[in-house]
């Protein structure tokens, strides 16, 4: 099957830019504004949404993330939900959505139960920041009968070994890690992510998006040079807490400039 998210990347390519993977929590502030949201970063320069369902113990999550992701736990939001505001953001907007989750909540909601809904409602892939390709049989599987994208996570910390399964078993692109610890905006984005980029590149991978700590459109622009997309989270989730959806459309036009030319519908 064709990944929708590779395919998203090339056509990003043959406009001769990067992409930009936006990353919002589902549910913030709550389930209605934040599938509003989704929808505004897709029409303001998005070529993917990373969409996460909040998660009781969000361990690679900065300040900013976990305060989001806790309030709309406390508003209610349900795992099934995820579904909910997939089908209606891919129902407006025709932009790939990749679910990005811890694996718990996926162990316990079912495998397949999990890829069948979520490819139900139009999703298009699945990160997976806690799990290694060595654990995630019953994943590869589901993915491959379902035709959903296999996102697993590379750090700079990560061994040779690591590297190659990770090469192998991923579709869509490899989550690159810039640097260690958890999400957030910082100053000069980690000099191991390029080197990073490098190595999954001698393994054959052909699509590396860079996530953690990229903030302003120079950071997406600084980014690109070497990786073949940016995925930024923080400073968006700031925006919506701050300004809504309207500050949240603005800022996503801004970083997409870093990215390059992008054709915007707002």
């Amino acid at each position: 099957m064709t990944s929708r998210v590779a395919a998203a990347i090339s056509a990003a390519k043959e406009a001769g830019r990067g992409a930009f993977v936006g990353y919002l929590p589902i549910g913030y502030p709550d389930l209605q504004t934040s599938i509003d949201a989704a929808v505004a970063l897709a029409e303001n320069g998005a070529d993917i949404l990373e969409l996460g369902p909040p998660y009781s113990d969000p361990v690679m999550d900065g300040v900013v993330i976990q305060e989001a992701t806790q309030a709309a736990l406390a508003a209610g939001f349900r795992f099934r939900d995820t579904f909910t505001a997939v089908r209606a953001i891919a129902e407006r907007v025709d932009v790939p959505i990749v679910v990005m989750t811890y694996w718990n909540p996926v162990f316990q909601y079912g495998v397949d139960r999990f890829a069948d809904d979520l490819a139900a409602a139009g999703g298009a892939g699945l990160i997976t920041p806690d799990i290694t390709p060595d654990a995630a049989a019953d994943w590869i599987a589901a993915s491959e009968r379902t035709g959903l994208d296999r996102i697993f996570l590379a750090a700079p910390s990560s061994t040779e070994e690591r590297i190659k399964m990770i090469a192998e078993h991923s579709t869509g692109f490899v989550y690159t890690v810039s640097t260690m610890g958890i999400t957030g905006e910082r100053a000069e984005l980690d000099a191991a992510a390029r080197a990073l980029v490098d190595r999954l590149r001698a393994h054959g991978v052909e699509n590396a998006c860079v996530g953690i700590g990229i903030s302003t459109a120079d950071q997406v622009d600084g980014v690109l040079e070497y990786a073949d997309g940016a995925i930024v989270g923080t400073a968006l989730v700031r925006a919506l807490r701050d300004g809504g959806v309207d500050r949240l459309a603005a800022t996503a036009r801004e970083l997409s400039q870093g990215a390059g030319p992008h054709a915007v519908t707002a």
